[in-house]
Order: structure tokens, then C-alpha cells, then sequence
């Protein structure tokens, strides 16, 4: 059985450029999605404010390939609440990259706008490149 050959970028943290802008990404909403969204959060009225979330780090993912990452924080902000019909598209870039203690961390940046241009939501999150390294001090 043939296997799809993996054409991702190796990541090199070094070379990550602070700026670099991943391919959009854009679905429209339907009401099926925002109602099995409301049945998961056990609320029928929730306003589905994580959709920049689904495709920030999403994006990194699909650009490049690395030996994993820990969610180090992620903070979201929420400003519409999307529509269903409407088309939905996801803007997502390298925010900034920092090393503390020693370890390598990268920061994307997501942010989601309907068709009528209507900012809906951002999401920062910031991920720990080396995974390896959760739980040592304990240890």
C-alpha cells in the first residue's frame, strides 16, 4: 500500500520567521454545526467563540512538522457571534517565537471574519516546543 509522502516543512526554530502567514482557511457555517456545538457545551444558547481555535495551530500543523508541542497558554477573544450561512474565513501567522528557561516557544495568532467582514474571534496560543520536557522537574 502506497503512503502519501509528508511534504511538510521540518520546523527549525531558528529560521521560523516571526510574521510568516499561513494559507487561509474558510467553510461556511451551518446550523448543524453551530447546534452540534451547543449539544457538546451543554448550553443551547452558546454563541461557538472557538472557531479561530480550530485552525490556528491547525494551520502551523499542516505547514510544518514537529516532535510535538505542549499548549503553554492560549487566550481568546471574542468580539461577534458568527451566523450560520455564512461564509467564515481564518487568517492564521507565526505571532512570535521566545525561549524561557532554556526552552523554544512558538506563539500563532488566529483571527476569524465572516463574509460581511465582521471581526468574530482571535486566539493566541503559545506552545512549547520540546514536550518532552513536561512533567522532568517532577520526575
Amino acid at each position: 500500500m502506497a503512503t502519501k509522502e509528508d511534504t511538510r516543512k521540518v520546523l527549525d526554530w531558528d529560521a521560523l520567521e516571526v510574521g510568516e502567514r499561513f494559507p487561509p482557511f474558510s467553510y461556511v457555517l451551518t446550523q448543524q454545526m453551530l447546534d452540534e456545538y451547543r449539544r457538546g457545551v451543554m448550553d443551547p444558547e452558546a454563541a461557538f467563540p472557538t472557531i479561530a481555535h480550530k485552525v490556528d495551530v491547525g494551520a502551523y500543523n499542516r505547514a510544518y512538522r514537529d516532535h510535538g508541542s505542549v499548549n503553554a497558554r492560549c487566550a481568546f477573544h471574542c468580539y461577534n457571534p458568527p451566523l450560520p450561512g455564512k461564509r467564515i474565513t481564518v487568517h492564521a501567522w507565526i505571532a512570535d517565537k521566545y525561549i524561557r528557561r532554556g526552552k523554544t516557544y512558538t506563539v500563532t495568532e488566529a483571527m476569524s471574519v465572516d463574509e460581511d467582514g465582521r471581526l468574530l474571534d482571535r486566539v493566541i496560543t503559545h506552545e512549547m516546543k520540546q514536550p518532552g520536557e513536561v512533567g522532568k522537574k517532577w520526575g
